[in-house]
C-alpha cells in the first residue's frame, strides 16, 4: 500500500532513488490506502483498503467513481449494486442491481434488471390476484338488490362472475357489454351470453363473467336468485 504526489524533487541520488521507488510502489498498488490520495490526477486509480472499494478518478479530476468491491475474504471481484448497463454511446440499457418489490409487483418498470425468484413469484401473485376471477373474491347474494331490465355495471376493478336464475314465467336472456362509460340502451350492442328459465320442474340458472368496466343486463321476469362473485 502506497501513495505519492508523483513529483520527483531535485535531491541527492539516493533520495531520488527512494522517491522513484515510492512512485512505482504507488502505481503498483493502485494508490491504495485508508483514505484518498491528497494529490489527484484525472483517471487515477485508488483502492480504499478500509471499504474494499476500487475507484477511478473522473476525467475532470473532480470526483472518485466507484468501480467495484474487492472481496478480500473470498478473493472475489464483486459488481456494485445499481451499476448501469450501457451501450457504446453510454445510453442505459439495463441495471445490475436490486429494484423495489413494488416495481416488480406492479409490472410498470421497463428497466432490465436483476430479480430474485421470490420477487418473480410475488409479481406473478400480484398480477394473478388483480385479474383472476375467484382469488380474493367472495359470493354476495342479492335477493332483492337486483332486477331484470336494469343495466348494471362492474366497477370493482376486476372481472366478476354473476349467477342469475328465473322461473319459467320469467324466461329471458343475459347480455354483457365490454367496458364503456355510457349506459347501454336495451340490448343494443350487447352480447348474449346465456338465457334463464326452467328445465322441467327445476329453475334454470345462467352464470357468466363480466369484464371490469362492463355492463350486464337480464331480460324476463323477476329473478328468483341473483348472486355475484366480486
Amino acid at each position: 500500500m502506497a501513495q505519492h504526489d508523483y513529483n520527483i524533487a531535485n535531491q541527492t541520488a539516493a533520495n531520488a532513488r527512494t522517491d522513484i521507488n515510492n512512485v512505482l510502489s504507488a502505481i503498483a498498488t493502485n494508490n491504495s490506502g485508508t483514505s484518498a490520495p491528497s494529490t489527484t490526477f484525472a483517471n487515477q486509480w485508488w483502492y480504499d483498503t478500509d471499504a474494499f472499494i476500487l475507484y477511478i478518478r473522473a476525467n475532470g479530476n473532480d470526483a472518485w467513481i466507484p468501480v467495484a468491491y474487492l472481496d478480500q475474504t473470498n478473493d472475489k471481484f464483486r459488481i456494485l449494486d445499481d451499476t448501469q448497463v450501457v451501450d457504446t454511446s453510454g445510453t442505459q440499457t439495463g441495471l445490475l442491481g436490486d429494484q423495489a418489490t413494488a416495481t416488480w409487483e406492479t409490472g410498470t418498470g421497463t428497466t432490465e434488471s436483476l430479480v430474485s425468484p421470490a420477487k418473480v413469484a410475488a409479481s406473478a401473485t400480484e398480477v394473478v390476484g388483480d385479474l383472476a376471477v375467484g382469488i380474493g373474491q367472495t359470493w354476495t347474494d342479492f335477493p332483492t338488490g337486483r332486477s331484470s331490465l336494469v343495466h348494471y355495471r362492474n366497477t370493482t376493478g376486476r372481472p366478476i362472475t354473476v349467477n342469475v336464475g328465473e322461473t319459467s314465467s320469467g324466461t329471458g336472456a343475459v347480455y354483457v357489454w365490454n367496458s364503456q362509460s355510457s349506459t347501454p340502451s336495451g340490448t343494443t350492442g350487447g352480447v348474449q351470453v346465456g338465457g334463464t328459465g326452467t328445465q322441467g320442474a327445476f329453475n334454470c340458472y345462467c352464470s357468466f363473467i363480466v369484464p371490469e368496466g362492463g355492463w350486464y343486463y337480464v331480460t324476463g321476469g323477476t329473478p328468483v336468485q341473483w348472486a355475484e362473485l366480486r
